[in-house]
């Protein structure tokens, strides 16, 4: 059990680095949360006391200077306040070389708990850990969902806020099942959207913050809706790049020896040929990140399902 914890939080923290690429300086305000602005999303992989601790969540510079955790829960449970110390320990050994550092500990309870459930300080006498809690169940998850599917299918922009409601919805309503439900109809909404940046980042950060709820085979089809998206682009770059050198070089030559029509011809067939390696540069690549050949074959349109498996054989 504890090597298949390990696989998904190191899966997590492969998807925060795409979700951190937007995230800088944006609010948590819409989950009640007043907090400075993140400027930076930290690494969660920090020195534990014993093998088997939790990961936390998530950890921020804030515009301050000071360090915010931010731990999502479904339940309450007393003995939680223990786990947050050792967080807290974890932030000041690696984060407090020298003076002072502040550190917020921050719990978002799932749309599951209700504010009258919790207690939010436990005092120990020589220690006394202060919560700072936000309660996603005093959102109106069906007034965001609503407004959300409107500016979506109008194709109008996203505010900043309505970004960070977006990733946060399914954990808004009650009950695991409710939000997988919304998870899938996010997904699908999120692939309405014409720029690819937001579309990234939306279900990025669906992954990250409901990696919890989500269903094993929605969240692969989102990572690989994702991963898709990513090769697209970088093949496209690779390609126009190269056919735009080739066509450069062949110009040059062609100036000099032949005619306008014999121009035309050599150009194409140089701009083909270089289209076709770059595409079995990208085939490659996939193949050897363990995708299958249908999967390439789909991605890379290009090539023929025999290229394809002519490049397994070499």
């Amino acid at each position: 059990m504890r090597k298949k914890k390990e696989v998904a939080y190191q899966n997590k923290d492969i998807l925060s680095k795409t979700f951190a690429e937007m995230f800088p300086k944006q609010s948590l305000e819409v989950y009640g949360v007043h907090l400075p602005r993140i400027v930076e999303v930290l690494p969660t992989n920090l020195p534990a006391v014993r093998a088997n601790e939790l990961r936390i969540d998530n950890i921020f510079r804030l515009e301050d200077g000071s360090f915010a955790i931010i731990d999502y829960e479904s339940a309450y449970k007393a003995k939680n306040k223990l786990k947050y110390l050792e967080y807290i320990v974890r932030i000041l050994r690696r984060y407090q070389k020298s003076g002072k550092i502040k550190v917020r500990m921050i719990v978002l309870y799932t749309a599951d708990v209700r504010p009258q459930e919790t207690e939010a300080v436990m005092d120990a006498g020589a220690v006394s850990l202060c919560i700072e809690q936000a309660f996603l169940s005093e959102l109106d998850s069906e007034e965001i969902r609503v407004r959300l599917d409107e500016k979506i299918q109008n194709n109008e922009k996203l505010t900043d806020k309505e970004l960070m409601a977006f990733v946060i919805l399914p954990l808004t309503y009650v009950g695991k099942e409710k939000k997988k439900e919304m998870i899938k109809e996010l997904f699908s909404a999120a692939k309405e959207i014409e720029d690819e940046k937001t579309q990234i980042f939306l279900l990025s950060g669906i992954l990250v913050f409901s990696d919890k709820v989500i269903d094993n085979e929605v969240a692969n089809q989102m990572k690989e809706w994702i991963m898709m998206t990513k090769v697209a682009k970088l093949f496209e770059k690779e390609k126009l790049e190269a056919v735009e050198e080739a066509v450069k070089t062949t110009r040059k030559i062609v100036t000099e020896t032949v005619t306008k029509e014999v121009t035309k011809e050599v150009t194409k067939e140089v701009t083909e040929e270089v289209t076709k390696e770059v595409a079995r540069k990208n085939a490659l690549a996939m193949l050897r990140e363990g995708d299958s050949i249908e999967k390439v074959a789909r991605c890379i349109q290009s090539l023929d399902i025999a290229e394809i498996r002519e490049l397994t054989v070499k």
